[in-house]
């Protein structure tokens, strides 16, 4: 890990302490580690509503200081002492002149906190899913991507409006090349991700080519939404070559956004922020290729 992602990682943790509630929370697990506590009951301990409780463990979860596992219908949290011990790590870093031993033991966890293997615990993430209309190029592209520059902060998914039977084979075979495990990619519809079960997304991303005439589903008001209008590869004519090169310039216009994406501060945005963001990201005038 660079330097410069160290300190964005550090950033975000320590802004992720720098509230009352938050604060309090990650006090009262580290006060039963290795015990877990419901949302409930962190909300119970810490006074607050549980919806609000539920924003603040988002936040301390994609900063990396807590853990969530699924009970059930209900999620458990525990303090993840990985995260804390990388902040005291690069804290430490540049302690007494390079030589942190000199500090004796202030930069040691008690051994109350010391972790348990974290196999069961899943990493915390954003769940992001990519419509477009048939759900076989440019959202596949975009699932694929995210996965890969994600790294664990972001899970992916696509669907379609009117899901085509298979992704189109020219894409598959360029994400292949391109290094991209494609095993599990398949078009499906977005009925999939509205039943009781289904994965809660934090965002989606539509990518129909709107200005020609193609429409995703109205997603209500209740998602983080943005347009990023894409051409669709299903219309690229001309010969293998071209059409090769074509994929490219897609591929490459669908990995500067998501690199943008992936990079935004959301510990220091409000809702209203990251959906500005999100359309600022699909505006063709602000991103090229």
């Amino acid at each position: 890990m660079n330097e410069s992602i160290r300190e964005a990682s550090a950033i975000d943790g320590f802004g992720s302490l720098a509230q009352p509630t938050r604060l309090a929370a990650v006090r009262h697990l580290l006060a039963v580690h290795p015990e877990s506590l419901s949302a409930g009951e962190i909300a119970r301990r810490c006074d607050v509503p549980h919806n609000t409780m539920s924003t603040h463990l988002g936040i301390l979860s994609r900063a990396g200081l807590i853990a969530v596992e699924k009970d059930g219908r209900s999620m458990n949290y525990r303090a993840d002492v990985t995260g804390f011990q990388g902040l005291l790590a690069f804290l430490s870093k540049d302690c007494c002149n390079g030589r942190p031993e000199q500090c004796g033991d202030a930069f040691d966890l008690p051994a109350k906190v010391i972790a348990e293997p974290a196999e069961k615990f899943m990493t915390p993430a954003f769940n992001v899913l990519f419509l477009c209309t048939q759900n076989s190029a440019r959202s596949i592209i975009a699932e694929a991507l995210l996965e890969k520059i994600g790294k664990g902060r972001f899970r992916a998914y696509s669907a379609g409006s009117e899901p085509a039977r298979e992704p189109v084979p020219e894409v598959i075979d360029r994400l292949k090349a391109l290094g991209h495990d494609v095993s599990h990619l398949r078009s499906k519809s977005w009925d999939e991700f509205k039943g009781p079960d289904a994965p809660r997304m934090d965002f989606i991303i539509a990518l129909c080519d709107s200005p020609h005439g193609q429409f995703c589903p109205d997603l209500g008001a209740q998602f983080v939404t943005g347009a990023w209008p894409l051409p669709d590869p299903a219309q690229f004519t001309g010969s293998p070559i071209e059409r090769t090169t074509l994929l490219n310039e897609l591929y490459a216009m669908v990995r500067r956004r998501i690199e943008i994406f992936t990079s935004l501060p959301f510990n220091s945005l409000d809702r209203m922020a990251v959906k500005a963001r999100l359309d600022e990201i699909g505006d063709t005038t602000r991103v090229s290729p």
